[in-house]
C-alpha cells in the first residue's frame, strides 16, 4: 500500500459509550451473479439482491462494510447454495461478529408448455435463501408462486360468470436436506384454481379460462392444500404460508396465513 495512505485512522473500531449493541448492520440490495441448481438442466444462473447483516457489540462505533463486499467477491462465480454456510461463517470471521445474516433473492426462471398447444415459454418464480448464523444455521427456502383465483362465493350465486383473479402464494421452508425449487412450486401451482402461463394461445385460453372455472378456490383453500402437500415432502422440517388474492371486484386483498404446527 502507498505510504500516503498507511496509518489512516479506523473511525469503525472506536469505542462508544452509548451502551447500545445494534442486532443488524451491514449492507442492502446489492446485486450480484449466483448460480443456483436448476432440476432439468443442472445449473442456472441469475442475478441475485444480497443483503448481509452482522450484530454489532455496543463498544463499537461501527462495522466494516467494506468486508462484506470483499467476502462476495471472494466467492466470484461461486455464490451458491452449496455455500452459503461458508459465507456467513465467513462473515462471522471477518467482521468479529456473534451472529450474521445472509438474504439473497434472485428470479428464477422454468419452461411451461402451455396446456393445448404446448407453446413453451419462460415463467419466472421470485425465490430466495435467508439464513442467520449463532452457533449454529439457521436457512430458509423462500419462494413466491403467482396463481390464478376463482371465487367459489361468486360462481355459486351468479347466473353466469364468476370473478377471478391474479393471487400469490409465498412460503417460508427449512429443510434438513436438499430440496428442489422446482418440487416446492408444483405444490403450490396444483392448489389455485389454475396455474399461471408466459404464453397462452387461443385454445390454451380457453382451456385455462373453464379450468379455473371448475376449479374455485378461496385463499383460505389455496393455505389448507398448500400446507398438505408441503407436508408430504419428507425433506421439509417446517414451514410458513401466506396467500393473496388481489381482488378484480373489492379494493382489498384476500388473505391467508398458516404455518406448521
Amino acid at each position: 500500500m502507498n505510504q500516503k495512505y498507511q496509518g489512516l485512522t479506523d473511525v469503525q473500531s472506536m469505542r462508544d459509550d452509548r451502551n447500545i449493541p445494534l442486532d443488524r448492520v451491514g449492507i442492502k440490495n446489492i446485486r450480484y451473479p449466483i448460480t443456483v441448481l436448476d432440476k432439468a438442466n443442472g445449473t442456472q444462473h441469475t442475478v441475485a439482491n444480497i443483503n448481509m447483516y452482522v450484530n454489532l457489540p455496543h463498544q463499537f462505533k461501527g462495522t466494516h462494510m467494506s468486508r462484506f463486499i470483499e467476502i462476495l467477491n471472494e466467492y466470484r462465480r461461486e455464490v451458491t447454495i452449496e455455500n452459503f454456510e461458508n459465507i456467513l461463517s465467513a462473515m462471522k470471521e471477518r467482521l468479529n461478529s456473534e451472529e450474521a445474516h445472509l438474504e439473497i433473492d434472485f428470479p428464477y426462471f422454468i419452461e411451461k408448455s402451455a396446456p393445448i398447444t404446448g407453446t413453451r415459454g419462460l415463467m419466472e418464480y421470485q425465490c430466495g435463501l435467508h439464513g442467520t448464523m449463532k452457533k449454529e444455521l439457521d436457512m430458509m427456502l423462500v419462494v413466491k408462486v403467482p396463481i390464478t383465483t376463482v371465487c367459489p362465493c361468486s360462481r355459486e350465486i351468479s347466473d353466469y360468470g364468476a370473478h377471478n383473479q391474479r393471487g400469490e402464494v409465498r412460503v417460508w421452508i427449512r429443510f434438513n436436506k436438499f430440496l428442489w425449487l422446482e418440487d416446492v412450486i408444483e405444490v403450490v401451482e396444483s392448489c389455485g384454481s389454475s396455474e399461471v402461463y408466459s404464453v397462452l394461445k387461443r385454445p390454451d385460453e380457453k382451456f385455462v379460462t373453464e379450468y379455473a372455472y371448475n376449479h374455485p378456490m378461496f385463499v383460505e383453500d389455496i393455505v389448507r392444500g398448500v400446507y398438505q402437500g408441503l407436508m408430504a415432502l419428507p425433506e421439509v422440517t417446517w414451514f410458513a404460508i401466506e396467500a393473496e388474492n388481489f381482488e378484480s371486484i373489492h379494493n382489498h386483498s384476500a388473505y391467508a396465513y398458516a404455518e406448521m404446527h
